[in-house]
């Protein structure tokens, strides 16, 4: 006879206590998952949409697209918020990302004529930079041409 016979092991006692310490590893994983990701998201998630609930007409606000504006008209679902001089646009209440103190977008709005200036250090700094360039350039042109010279000389 190729095969053996098999014979039945008797039963192993059940282990309580072992079965619970191999689920303690996933409820830890578990709590920390909580502590670590769920509860902060839900807590910002509700600031959100407090802030959206409060928002009113003056508020500035920054929105989703990084656009800041003064907020003109504010209804159930939608906003008015006024980008520049004259150009307003209709948003979702929810695109609003987050609301700034007041008088920041006078601090932040750029000199008449739209372009932004540089600082007097950018410019010294630049003026520099192009006069050594300038002193490199013209120290190279001057070597070359004594080297010239020499090699005339020596033939």
């Amino acid at each position: 006879m190729l095969i053996s016979e098999a014979f039945a092991q008797a039963a192993a006692p059940a282990q309580s206590e072992g079965s619970l310490m191999s689920l303690l590893p996933l409820i830890l994983i578990f709590a920390v998952f909580y502590l670590l990701l769920i509860r902060p998201q839900s807590k910002r998630a509700k600031e959100h949409k407090q802030m959206i609930e409060a928002l009113q007409r003056g508020d500035e606000v920054i929105t989703s697209g990084g656009e800041l504006g003064l907020i003109l008209n504010v209804s159930d679902s939608y906003v008015i918020v006024e980008i520049a001089p004259n150009v307003e646009v209709t948003l979702l209440k929810t695109a609003v990302q987050t609301l700034l103190p007041k008088g920041t977008l006078k601090n932040i709005t750029p000199p008449k004529g739209g372009k932004p200036q540089k600082s007097t250090k950018a410019i010294k700094n630049d003026d520099e930079e192009s006069k050594q360039t300038a002193e490199t350039h013209d120290n190279s042109i001057n070597t070359d041409s004594e080297a010239a010279k020499k090699n005339e000389k020596t033939d």
